[in-house]
């Protein structure tokens, strides 16, 4: 079996680990790197740490608009996909890759795979919640990590082919965060102690874009009474300059990190602030606390679990919950057991050998 694996941004990358390890013994695996994160840390790094295979195909497509950031991957996609014939294109999570690559697969008559597939922020001022919502409506098999994306599947008309697999990340964390306390320095680079600081990450487009939301996050940070670490996205870097944002010595702006460091930052925290779907399941992970940084989430098992605060970007609201949020208790299994790639793999493996019988059977042949 061919398959076309489709990445572009650091979710997708870490997601791409585990089900190509478990693909690539027994099928043959085409990586198409989008170029949707095109610096170094955000792209290359994650690809060195987590030994991901090189990819096959990289389109350099880079920043712009949604409109035209979609419509060049989609150009690019439509000449690999014309030339590879896959048998399935995978694609995950909710960006501008997903949703070229789905177009692309879907207007070409491609089996597409859609890895993350059921969540719902219910937010359509989201450009990630149209991403979810049209590459549900095109796929073909929806592999799902928790059991409420299988609910709004079914709340959503779509029934059939749908799986819980589990989440991939969850894979990857339980892979390689040994190697990542062993490898990983950078608490020592930066000089801080396990549990002495909180972790932010900012880089959603409804915050980087609105300097009035942007504003009262620094706003925030600044008043906090403890020392914060935040890996700065390069749009949010590029919108804090344009607010002339100045931040308290306590906030320590570092450049994005690789996977090992990130995980690191992220164990060894405090508390963690953030408007990244990534980022707060792996808090979730982890058992480290989590303020969301928005209106709304996907990742609604993790606040109803009592792990994260959904806090939204009023600076009093942000700092209430700060000063206060404890969570406590239990982190039910809510992502699967950690093997949702092999269990992804295995079900591709089982549609191919159902699609070869069929066509068989059509055809008059015993199998």
């Amino acid at each position: 079996m061919k398959i076309v694996s489709i990445v572009g941004a650091r979710p997708e990358f870490v997601q791409a680990t585990p089900i190509s390890r478990a693909l690539r013994p027994h099928h043959q695996e085409i990586l198409v790197h989008t170029g949707q994160h095109y610096d170094y840390a955000m792209s290359q790094t994650f690809f060195e740490e987590l030994n991901i295979p090189a990819p096959d195909y990289y389109l350099g497509v880079g920043s712009g608009s949604h409109a035209k950031q979609t419509a060049e991957m989609m150009v690019r996609m439509e000449e690999v996909l014309l030339a590879e014939r896959p048998d399935v294109v995978v694609v995950r999570g909710d960006t501008n890759s997903t949703i070229a690559g789905a177009l692309v697969a879907a207007k070409l008559g491609m089996p597409l795979a859609h890895v993350e597939a059921g969540e719902r922020s219910f937010d359509r001022s989201m450009p990630e919640e149209i991403n979810r919502l049209v590459t549900d409506r095109l796929a073909d098999m929806h592999f799902c990590v928790s059991r409420t994306a299988v609910e709004h599947l079914a709340d959503e008309g779509i029934l059939g082919n749908v799986h819980w697999v589990g989440d991939v990340m969850y894979d990857v964390m339980l892979s390689q965060i040994e190697i990542a306390r062993q490898k990983s320095t950078i608490l020592q680079t930066l000089g801080v102690e396990a549990k002495g600081y909180a972790l932010v990450t900012v880089h959603r487009a409804a915050n980087t874009d609105d300097p009035a939301r942007l504003t009262q996050i620094v706003d925030a940070l600044n008043s906090v009474d403890e020392t914060v670490i935040f890996p700065v996205h390069p749009r949010t870097r590029k919108a804090l300059g344009q607010i002339e944002a100045v931040f308290a010595p306590h906030v320590r702006l570092i450049e994005p990190v690789g996977y090992f460091d990130i995980i690191t930052l992220e164990e060894s925290a405090r508390l963690i602030a953030t408007d990244s779907g990534g980022v707060q399941r792996e808090a979730y992970f982890l058992g480290v606390p989590c303020i969301t940084l928005r209106d709304e989430t996907e990742w609604h098992e993790t606040v109803s679990a009592g792990w994260n605060s959904l806090v939204g970007v009023e600076t009093e609201t942000i700092l209430d919950a700060w000063r206060n949020f404890r969570p406590s208790g239990e982190r039910p299994a809510i992502f699967g057991e950690g093997d949702a790639g092999r269990k992804i793999a295995d079900i591709l493996t089982a549609s191919q050998q159902s699609t070869v019988a069929d066509m068989a059977l059509e055809k008059g042949v015993l199998v």
